[in-house]
């Protein structure tokens, strides 16, 4: 079943940025995964959530996701990120059933 990462992510150093945004895509790609949103415009419909620069990406499944994340490709891009940006992210596991 399909996995999503769901990122919140606040871009402090726009420059430093630059190389995760550009290098990350292709870690992905390795695990399967594939953006279904990726810095778009955002509109907040309820409740008092500010988001910044939000992410999705999905995975063919947690295992997945969780190779990706945890692999040694991405650890070099994600200290980059830790170092440019605050960044809030969860991993959501997906449904079987279009009703959920």
């Amino acid at each position: 079943m399909a996995a999503y990462l769901i990122a919140d992510v606040d871009v402090r150093d726009p420059a430093a940025f630059e190389a995760y945004r550009r290098e990350v895509p292709a870690t992905e790609v390795r695990y399967g995964g594939r953006y279904l949103g990726r810095g778009g415009q955002t509109r907040v419909l309820e409740g008092d959530w500010q988001p910044h620069r939000l992410v999705i990406l999905e995975f063919p499944d947690m295992d997945s996701l969780m190779a990706w994340y945890d692999s040694p490709e991405y650890a070099r891009l994600r200290a980059i990120r830790e170092k440019c940006a605050t960044t809030r992210i969860i991993a959501l596991e997906g449904v079987t059933t279009p009703l959920g």
